[in-house]
């Protein structure tokens, strides 16, 4: 079964080139890389992903700037098999990536995603365990080996700490079209989304073999929009959404994890000193209200 890989590339090059690189190294070599540049102004990129002779490989160049959530969306539309992967243009496969989870699709071809094992680098490909990783590690469902999520379960897990990988997920392609990548979120994409695959009574399944690399460095959209507040802002709106949701499902376990979202409040509150660094009133103030706002909700 062909696995599709998709490239949403606006970068570093050194990243990208790397991050193609491990693509084209897999093992197994079932598999369709499509990237897709959002109008990345060095057009080197997007040369020398047209150079690349492979015809596994496809290169497309927006005809204007999408940002994020539109391209994944667009990525969606040009999936042409069972599972895909939307991979970060700064992450890297293992070499197994696409064996291993061509073994977990066959054994679970009803999976509405599956999370491989990830370990996370630093902006110079070094193992890098920064805090919120320890503490969404966690999180992560007990035991070893492969697991499987599903419902409420699911829910919960993931309210309490997001501890998936989004550029390392591969996701079940007809279930994903059921839904879509939303517009008025840039960073929290993959967690809203989560929610309504476990909604929509799907399955997560979890291994512990690790085959990807994630790329943890501070020019990502998600380390960029934290200490100025809107990223927790975004946040927000997915809690108390997942809240009211959880609770019209009877799911109440999952709706506390929601209205508690005590991890997501830990890293703001770790990201308050770098607000007052940066002399940023407005992003204090958001900061503090993600924090400390309701906890008294039980």
């Amino acid at each position: 079964m062909t696995l599709d890989i998709m490239m949403p590339f606006y970068g570093r090059i050194d990243h990208f080139k790397l991050a193609v690189e491990s693509v084209l190294a897999q093992t197994d070599d079932d598999w369709r890389l499509t990237i897709v540049d959002d109008v990345y102004p060095d057009l080197s990129a997007g040369e020398w992903a047209k150079s690349i002779d492979d015809p596994r490989v496809t290169y497309i160049r927006n005809e204007v700037n999408l940002r994020p959530s539109r391209n994944y969306r667009k990525c969606v539309t040009l999936m042409q098999h069972p599972f895909a992967v939307i991979m970060g243009c700064d992450d890297l496969m293992l070499p197994g990536y696409v064996a291993r989870v061509q073994e977990l699709t066959t054994r679970f071809p009803d999976a509405a995603v599956i999370q491989p094992g990830v370990e996370v680098v630093d902006s110079d490909g070094g193992v890098h365990r920064p805090l919120a990783d320890r503490v969404k590690a966690l999180y992560a469902p007990r035991g070893t080996g492969v697991r499987t999520l599903a419902g409420e379960e699911m829910a919960r897990s993931l309210l309490r700490a997001n501890w998936t990988y989004f550029p390392s997920l591969a996701w079940n392609v007809a279930r994903l079209r059921r839904h879509e990548f939303r517009l008025d979120l840039d960073v929290v994409q993959d967690l809203a989304m989560l929610l309504e695959l476990a909604k929509d009574d799907g399955t997560l399944v979890v291994d512990d073999e690790v085959v990807f690399r994630y790329r943890r460095h501070a020019e990502s959209v998600s380390a960029v929009t934290a200490p100025d507040g809107s990223k927790f802002a975004q946040e927000r709106v997915v809690f108390g959404e997942a809240a009211r949701d959880m609770e019209a499902l009877g799911w109440q376990q999952a709706a506390r994890a929601a209205k508690l979202h005590l991890t997501s409040r830990l890293h703001s509150a770790a990201d308050l000193p770098k607000a007052v660094v940066a002399r940023d009133a407005a992003g204090f103030r958001s900061l503090a209200r993600h924090t400390f706002g309701g906890l008294g909700v039980s």
